[in-house]
């Protein structure tokens, strides 16, 4: 590993952040080196780490103040500002140290009361020990080449043999006041070391500038990284049990399946890799990644381990049975060791959900779950990480990580479990919703609002605006013609790819084709048929496939129009087309019910969406002796209705459990138009 130390980047960092309140030379060096190590996901992933600095700022009286300057609980070290590294009055923190013990609940409230600016988030589960440490600078890590090091048999013989007296070792000791009075007798019997090793945990590095620290940071994680290559080099090939490929599209629905079971709806991450792929076939996979996480710090989002998946050479019907049987395993198992070790400490705990947040699965990959998109990706990232660390320690000498009785106190450690943090739950949180014509009018207002309601949308569009207007980290987009049954069936298997499932569709594209329809060219006839009845039909019998190998039901929602009840002059192959679709939407209700799948339109009327050229509404308006904006709220409410109203219509359709087979009029009130 390099250092990416540059002097004009600290600099640069020095003239950026300074001079921010709560900030001196010394924080915004100490931002920029935490930013530096944030950048390496194999020095820490997703909030891992910590790092501080003692300087002195003045408190609320202007007096200056020795402080300890800490990594704040909810900030990563990867985008972390003078805000995340909140301070602690120094002197009275130290002199905690004499205690003979604290509980963690005195330990958060001592570092609470201490700090500067009381609206400043909690300071890191570590403070103490960086606050008993006399370093101006320290930097904490897990390392993924330290680990690999510290998680294997004869781990402190191999440490010492490789790092001399360049860094002290510390026995594993759950993180809080017990490891920072250990950490800090553990240097002071070697003073003149540059970091700690703590045993199963990770690396501590300290020094009097920020660049020492993190230098000596990355010139230890660089000796561990050589000693493990030549390792990689020396070893034999790891046998690889051959396996067929096994088809995430069509697993994927059957695995989420039987996860919502028993759990909430989730989210799923498929990783896939040459190396990934040689971790999940090998022959000894289930023994190998059984003996927990590669640090302790993981196991609040990756379960203390993951569940093994065994599909290959199996036929697709018998894939629900055995998805089925791997799950009641791993609960039974999970369920187990949680009332074992609750049993043997004697203490109260309610259980956390059973469910595996990683699943391997040999002639595939790796897949993550979470509750949404970021945090399957959260625990995908850290056991990809954890099977580099398994690989490499069992060339080494073994892995070996902490036993369950360590794990289950850090994965029931409150302190810990805050860090997830409280979630609010949303009307379609856990969902996946495929919306089409997502790139204006109604459909972009309906991907927008789903949004917001918790959903991971997947919009589809012929326009290529959309794939800028609604694509990011937990939401996708991309260029489809809804008339190419091959493109839809394509964008439902990328989504299906994506997220792991699916759970609703908004078919919602269409076009407004005009003509009398005795004298109609078949042309125009056929060309609204495609867009406004047939694609619907691939949209939906796409989505429904998905949805009966996931067997937890799901919901239609179709964008209808009020001609399907109340056709116009000269519009009859629009409302021939649309009044085709509220049928197939009954149909869908008919034949779904038996599959828990629901199925609804809207109708709605005279919302502005590009639908209808601004000549045709001048027409239609004249026609009525009314103004454009007078015929917009021709209604019995004398409201215009807007495509904000429609994408309520569809939200509060997607969440009506008990309703299918029903049309929702969004009009403002068209009594010729209520469905009858």
């Amino acid at each position: 590993m390099k250092s990416r130390w540059s002097d004009q980047d600290a600099a640069e960092a020095k003239l950026a952040w300074a001079g921010l309140p709560g900030s001196n030379d010394d924080v915004a060096l100490r931002v920029y080196t935490s930013r530096l190590i944030g950048a390496e996901s194999s020095l820490v992933l997703h909030g891992g780490g910590n790092t501080s600095v003692k300087t002195t700022l003045p408190d609320d009286t202007d007096s200056p103040t020795r402080v300890l300057c800490v990594k704040g609980s909810g900030w990563d070290l990867g985008a972390i500002e003078p805000a995340g590294l909140p301070a602690v009055r120094l002197e009275s923190l130290l002199a905690l140290r004499s205690r003979p013990q604290l509980s963690d609940e005195a330990m958060v409230n001592a570092a609470r009361t201490r700090l500067l600016d009381a609206a400043a988030p909690n300071p890191s589960v570590e403070t103490l020990l960086h606050a008993f440490l006399p370093h101006s600078f320290i930097d904490h890590s897990h390392a993924d080449a330290i680990l690999t090091l510290v998680d294997q048999p004869g781990a402190e013989s191999r440490c010492r043999a490789l790092f001399g007296d360049r860094l002290a070792i510390v026995p594993y000791v759950m993180p809080g006041f017990a490891l920072a009075k250990l950490a800090a007798e553990v240097y002071e019997a070697s003073p003149d070391c540059e970091g700690l090793l703590l045993l199963k945990h990770g690396l501590f590095t300290f020094g009097a500038t920020a660049r020492e620290s993190y230098e000596r940071h990355i010139q230890a994680v660089t000796v561990a990284e050589l000693a493990i290559a030549k390792e990689r080099r020396v070893a034999r090939p790891t046998a690889a049990s051959a396996s067929a490929d096994v088809s995430w599209a069509a697993l994927a629905p059957v695995l989420r399946g039987g996860l919502r079971h028993h759990g909430s709806d989730c989210i799923m991450a498929l990783r896939t890799s040459a190396m990934l792929r040689a971790f999940v076939d090998h022959p000894e996979v289930k023994g190998r990644t059984g003996r927990g996480p590669m640090t302790p710090d993981h196991v609040i989002r990756t379960k203390p381990w993951p569940m093994v998946l065994d599909v290959v050479g199996q036929s697709q019907t018998v894939w629900p049975d055995l998805v089925d049987k791997a799950l009641a395993a791993y609960r039974a198992r999970y369920v187990a060791y949680f009332e074992l070790q609750r049993d043997a400490k004697q203490v109260q705990r309610k259980m956390l959900d059973p469910e595996p947040r990683v699943v391997l699965v040999p002639g595939l990959g790796m897949v993550g779950v979470g509750v949404d998109a970021g945090g399957a990706a959260k625990a995908a990232d850290l056991y990809e990480h954890t099977a580099t660390v398994i690989d490499d320690a069992e060339r080494l000498g073994g892995y070996e990580p902490l036993p369950p009785a360590d794990l289950f106190d850090m994965e029931y450690w409150s302190l810990e479990q805050a860090k997830l943090g409280k979630r609010e739950r949303l009307p379609l949180s856990g969902q996946v919703v495929l919306v089409t014509g997502a790139a204006s009018g109604i459909g972009y207002a309906t991907a927008t609002r789903f949004k917001a309601a918790g959903a991971h949308v997947v919009a589809i569009d012929r326009d290529p605006r959309v794939e800028d207007l609604i694509g990011d980290a937990a939401h996708c987009a991309q260029v489809v013609d809804v008339t190419d049954r091959a493109a839809v069936a394509a964008a439902v298997t990328w989504c299906v790819e994506r997220f792991g499932g699916l759970d609703g569709v908004v078919s919602n594209a269409g076009v407004a084709q005009q003509a009398p329809i005795a004298t109609c060219p078949p042309e125009v006839l056929e060309a609204s048929l495609a867009v406004n009845l047939w694609a619907h039909q691939w949209v939906a019998q796409a989505a429904t496939e998905v949805m009966r190998a996931q067997g937890r039901g799901g919901w239609l929602l179709f964008n209808a129009s009020k001609a399907a009840f109340n056709p116009g002059a000269d519009f009859g192959p629009y409302a021939i087309a649309k009044a085709a679709l509220v049928a197939l939407m009954k149909q869908y209700a008919l034949e779904g019910a038996a599959h828990g799948i629901r199925s609804n339109a809207v109708n709605a009327d005279r919302v502005r969406t590009g639908l209808l050229g601004a000549a045709d509404i001048e027409a239609r308006a004249a026609a009525r002796g009314l103004s454009a904006d007078a015929y917009f709220r021709s209604n019995l409410l004398g409201r215009e209705v807007t495509a904000a109203d429609v994408a309520d219509a569809f939200l509060a359709l997607a969440t009506a459990r008990a309703t299918t087979a029903a049309v929702l009029p969004v009009d403002g009130g068209n009594i010729a138009a209520a469905p009858r």
